[in-house]
């Protein structure tokens, strides 16, 4: 029952993404209709909220050519953070605790619109860095070296919060990044992988502002524990994650129908179907790394 529910939810979604018999942006908004069982790695002691947002389009040809997520960076006492999408907890909430028929009303009211499924845990393992992430209706994990960033201060200071924000540069994985950190708050941890200055990064961007993270609430003492699903994640490194990922975001249709043997019929307002819509396309955008392709 609750396998039909996403099909049908991945076919309505599909649909709306046609316009003018042009396929504008291919986007695929497939509602889980269960919440794996997670383990707790360890209790947080803080808690901070992010708004992230990332340009979809650097063309400029979309007219919203950015999105956003609220995210969550928890901080526990033995080292170990984890960030994700606040928007999930949420969704995780409403489906832990729904019947069948209360998930299909709260898919209808788009209740269950997901978030980033980007998930970055330092510390964990100890001395690692792990990223797990769901790419269309799989689970995928990659660990590696917690990296060293080579920041360079400066003498550039703003306010985030009320909190006096020293500046800082560097370059990390093919983009130039400016960070501002409070030493109010010592603690050398910030939002995704950012980290290794004196004092928490309280805002972030690179140097196109394509990719940017602010503060914009803080928890200092919180008790909310660190978990991590226990799902059948498939095991890669950095650059199997992007060369998936990628494939995914270049051709979603085609990849979602090669993975799960499902179908998806791609049509215009008028009905008529769209061959082309399983044609691979050029992605408007790059990633927040950009040395994935090395």
């Amino acid at each position: 029952m609750r396998k039909i529910l996403v099909i049908l939810t991945v076919a309505s979604i599909v649909g709306a993404a046609v316009a003018n018999g042009k396929i504008n942006r291919r986007k695929l908004g497939i509602y889980q209709s269960n919440v794996p069982e997670t383990e707790t790695l360890a209790e947080e002691t803080m808690e901070f909220v992010y708004d992230y947002s990332y340009c979809v389009d650097t063309t400029g040809e979309l007219t919203d050519n950015y999105s956003s997520d609220n995210m969550l960076l928890q901080i526990s006492s033995d080292g170990v953070s984890k960030f994700s999408s606040f928007k999930n907890l949420t969704v995780d909430s409403i489906l832990m605790s729904s019947t069948p028929e209360q998930i299909s009303a709260a898919v209808m009211e788009g209740k269950l619109s997901n978030g980033e499924f980007m998930t970055i845990y330092k510390n964990y393992p100890t001395g690692k860095l792990t990223h797990t992430e769901k790419i269309c209706q799989d689970w995928f994990s990659y660990e590696e070296d917690m990296p060293v960033l080579d920041w360079e201060l400066t003498d550039t200071l703003v306010d985030v919060l009320g909190y006096e924000c020293h500046g800082a540069k560097c370059s990390f994985r093919g983009r130039e990044w400016t960070a501002f950190y409070t030493e109010d708050i010592p603690i050398m941890e910030g939002p995704w992988k950012l980290h290794g200055l004196p004092g928490l990064i309280m805002k972030a961007s690179d140097e196109k502002g394509e990719y940017t993270f602010e503060c914009i609430g803080i928890k200092s003492s919180a008790n909310r524990p660190i978990t991590i699903y226990k799902a059948p994640f498939n095991k890669t490194d950095r650059k199997g994650y992007y060369d998936t990922k990628n494939r995914y975001e270049i051709n979603p249709y085609a990849y979602f129908e090669a993975t799960t043997g499902g179908h998806i019929t791609v049509t215009d307002q008028a009905g008529n179907p769209l061959p082309d819509a399983y044609e691979p396309e050029e992605l408007p955008f790059d990633y927040i790394e950009r040395d994935w392709r090395k």
